[in-house]
């Protein structure tokens, strides 16, 4: 038995291939043959590039609904996809690029760096024209259930990004467990607003409406407008806080925008009790928020049928174990605090030639410790408090303090740095740089010209405080809590 995901996930469209799959406002609909004829003539190309079984196809490039025929390529030929946020700069990409050593880059403006040796650069463009011309490849590369299929970078509080592996059977375990407990059903459209460098977009939302053979009305960004447009020709969304934030900031959004939706779900970054209550007052909606990150997809997710408890990510997923442990490593009981870990077959293979790092970061009975803290009541339910190491998640997306203190501190005139998440209105969380000068002032200019050349811009400081010192415990750590409540208290 040939455990591609790619298997699954044409069976599921096979009988109905003018079933209509990818509505891009700015072009045509693409039926699901449409999207099967138009991967397997990208997967004609990429084999014609050299990639074999198991090489690496790395993309960084716009949404589009090529990007969604890459990516089935990309499983179709049995190479493992690594999507890149379009944002990274030069100095991030050098660095997967490295790492990775994929067999070809995909990327839409031309690196500033040198390739590894073997790996060939193609543009978006490029591609799509090649493709044009393509014969398609009909086989289906067999691969087992444990090969690789996928490997998304995410990061750590040492600002090392590690490269987490999902397996054929961690995604198409995780796409058959959401399709059925939120209860997709025959003529579902979801409105897809998320990007597809991402887990929530790429594979939870795009997974699930493919097994459902769903119509997805494909937006290459979020935009309030664009989203009061559409409702009401869809039956479910998934977003991030950010999106319903906004959404609820608009007068013109009403629950008539909402007649024909089923689900709105949310994830990616906590969601706070207010904005679930505004929600639900101007909608009659309860959103479903749930819990998941890179290296496991989702885990956790309030129920389709029962209370969306706000301020809960609910209960573990068919099939996955949750526990919490306490900083002496005990297990916890009801109400008590400590840190979750998870097992199940949806948890990653570990993290890409790092197996002292995928080592430390499991149990010995394979239980991943997240880093996430929180506690479960007496009936499993999950409410999440913090994370255990100082990540910014913003907008939902992942910012690692480490990374811009690195940046920061090798300015001229910085002595050092401390960067903290601090709540923001619209984004969740927004990251504040405090900076110790070195015996003078600081040129700001200078701290943003070094931000903007090695990190994205997402990820840059929305404020900075110069201080005289940073406040340390007796063993000389940084108190980031301590300087989180100064700010807070500014």
């Amino acid at each position: 038995m040939n455990g591609n995901l790619f298997e699954l996930l044409r069976s599921r469209w096979a009988s109905a291939p003018d079933q209509a799959f990818l509505r891009a406002p700015s072009g045509p609909t693409m039926s699901y043959g449409d999207i099967d004829d138009r991967s397997a003539r990208m997967a004609t190309v990429l084999l014609s590039m050299g990639v074999n079984p198991g090489d690496r196809v790395m993309v960084q490039a716009p949404k589009s609904v090529d990007g969604v025929a890459l990516y089935l390529a990309s499983l179709r030929i049995g190479a493992v996809y690594v999507p890149l946020n379009t944002a990274y700069v030069d100095g991030e990409v050098s660095f997967f690029v490295t790492d990775a050593e994929p067999a070809v880059f995909i990327c839409e403006r031309t690196p500033g760096f040198e390739m590894p040796e073997g790996t060939s650069v193609l543009s978006p463009e490029d591609l799509g024209q090649r493709a044009d011309q393509a014969t398609p490849t009909t086989a289906v590369v067999t691969r087992l259930a444990d090969d690789l299929a996928a490997m998304l970078y995410t990061s750590g509080t040492t600002g090392r990004s590690k490269g987490a592996m999902l397996s054929h059977a961690n995604l198409t375990s995780n796409a058959i467990t959401l399709h059925q407990i939120w209860r997709f059903e025959p003529g579902d459209v979801l409105l897809h607003t998320l990007p597809i460098f991402h887990v929530h977009g790429l594979f939870v939302a795009l997974h699930t409406a493919i097994l459902n053979r769903s119509e997805v009305i494909f937006l290459d960004r979020y935009s309030v407008d664009a989203v009061l447009s559409h409702l009401s020709e869809s039956t479910v969304m998934m977003g991030v806080p950010t999106h319903y934030i906004r959404l609820l900031d608009d007068p013109r959004f009403t629950a008539d925008h909402c007649a024909t939706m089923r689900l709105f779900t949310s994830g990616s970054a906590p969601m706070t009790e207010p904005v679930h209550e505004a929600f639900t007052e101007r909608t009659g909606h309860h959103i479903l928020e749930r819990y998941g990150m890179t290296e496991g997809g989702m885990m956790i997710s309030n129920p389709y049928e029962g209370a969306r408890v706000p301020g809960t990510v609910g209960f573990p997923l068919p099939g996955v174990h949750v526990r919490i442990r306490n900083e002496a490593g005990e297990l916890c009981g009801p109400g008590e605090t400590g840190v979750l870990e998870v097992a199940g077959p949806n948890m990653f293979a570990g993290y890409w030639r790092l197996p002292e790092r995928t080592e430390a970061e499991h149990r010995d009975d394979g239980f991943f410790i997240t880093g996430d803290v929180g506690f479960a009541d007496a009936e499993g339910r999950v409410t999440l408090e913090g994370r255990s190491s100082d990540m910014i998640i913003t907008g939902g997306l992942n910012v690692y303090p480490r990374e811009l203190e690195l940046v920061i501190d090798a300015v001229v005139g910085v002595k050092e740095s401390a960067v903290v998440g601090l709540p923001h209105p619209d984004f969740g969380e927004t990251p504040v740089a405090v900076i110790v000068a070195e015996g003078s002032a600081i040129d700001l200019e200078n701290v943003h010209a070094a931000l903007d050349a090695a990190v994205a811009r997402f990820k840059h400081p929305h404020r900075f405080e110069i201080v005289d010192e940073l406040p340390r415990n007796a063993m000389g750590k940084v108190q980031k809590s301590v300087l989180r409540e100064r700010l807070a208290a500014t």
